[in-house]
């Protein structure tokens, strides 16, 4: 070990004497500064320095730029990333991916630019899911305008999946959807069926069972026979409100069999909200007296008084004609 740091030592010491001028040397020479550096770097690793493997990294890797050998600085930052992955933070191992991206492409390698993208994604999925859907959608993005529709479907697969495992479910719609478009130019229509019913499973969760029609309405016809039966009858389901039939559906070989991330929301997803019948109102024993409002009684008892005064006075009417009749009766007589 002691070894391999003092060869690393030597290596920078090199590095610096390359970047120094003289009456006879006017202009520092990056290009073996920085292979210098490399080594170092080198050096440090097998030694298990690894802050001081990633500074050498970076140093070569300004010099290469300086001498506009784009490969070789992208390059030297993608060996930092990997020899310092475990003590660099997820933020700085993002913007670290970036700049090696970049460089692979100034330099013309855009396969070399997407993939260190996916490697830093993979890297830092677990500690920070967010940043790594960013770098997936960004690799797809390379691998795209390379016209590798196949790989770019790939990598925004990712994306998607991440994207519904943190429950961003309209994130996850739109990702969704530019999967299907990366198929669909590659031609590759049996993944169109499969993603047809995970964006159907999506639109469940976010609970519009409508947006989960009109996707199976646009993209259906590229579902298999399996496929078909399990969303129609899914679907159908909620349209009916039949929380057992969509349960069954829910809880098919064919969806269970889908990638991990699909197969659990699918046992997330609320059912339908059946149509049930409203309970009639029952009359319970020993219940206590309905509560009536001192207003409510006051009015109850004038009614009660205006009522017996207007039969009183139907009552004295009836008698006076009865009277008068009597009267008239004896007068005729």
């Amino acid at each position: 070990m002691s070894a391999k740091l003092n060869e690393a030592q030597e290596h920078c010491k090199a590095a610096e004497k390359y970047l120094k001028t003289s009456l006879l040397k006017w202009k520092p020479d990056f290009d073996s500064a920085a292979d210098e550096y490399n080594q170092a770097a080198q050096c440090y690793r097998i030694a298990r320095d690894p802050q001081k493997s990633k500074d050498c990294y970076l140093k070569a890797s300004e010099l290469y730029k300086k001498n506009r050998s784009f490969f070789h600085a992208g390059k030297a930052i993608e060996n930092a990333i990997i020899v310092s992955k475990e003590l660099t933070a997820p933020e700085e191992l993002y913007s670290l991916g970036c700049e090696s991206s970049s460089l692979y492409q100034q330099h013309g390698s855009g396969d070399s630019g997407a993939n260190i993208l996916d490697k830093v994604a993979k890297i830092i999925e677990e500690r920070a899911p967010e940043l790594a859907v960013k770098l997936y959608q960004q690799a797809a993005d390379v691998s795209s305008s390379e016209s590798s529709q196949h790989q770019g479907s790939e990598y925004i697969s990712k994306s998607s999946r991440i994207l519904v495992k943190l429950q961003r479910y309209d994130e996850a719609v739109d990702s969704l959807r530019r999967e299907i478009g990366f198929h669909q130019e590659s031609g590759n229509m049996s993944a169109v069926g499969r993603l047809t019913v995970a964006i159907v499973l999506v639109q469940l969760a976010r609970g519009d069972a409508v947006a989960a029609e009109k996707a199976y309405k646009e993209w259906g016809n590229n579902c298999e026979v399996p496929e078909m039966q399990t969303l129609e009858q899914l679907l159908e389901a909620y349209d009916e409100g039949d929380r057992d039939s969509a349960k069954k559906a829910l809880a098919s070989p064919f969806i269970r069999s889908m990638d991990v991330e699909y197969a659990r929301l699918a046992s997330t997803i609320p059912l339908p909200e059946g149509l049930e019948p409203v309970p009639k109102a029952s009359v319970r024993e020993n219940a206590a007296p309905s509560y009536v409002s001192q207003n409510a009684a006051y009015m109850e008892q004038q009614n009660n008084a205006e009522g017996s005064y207007q039969n009183a006075s139907e009552n004295r009417s009836e008698d006076d004609k009865v009277e008068k009749k009597s009267e008239d009766e004896d007068e005729l007589c």
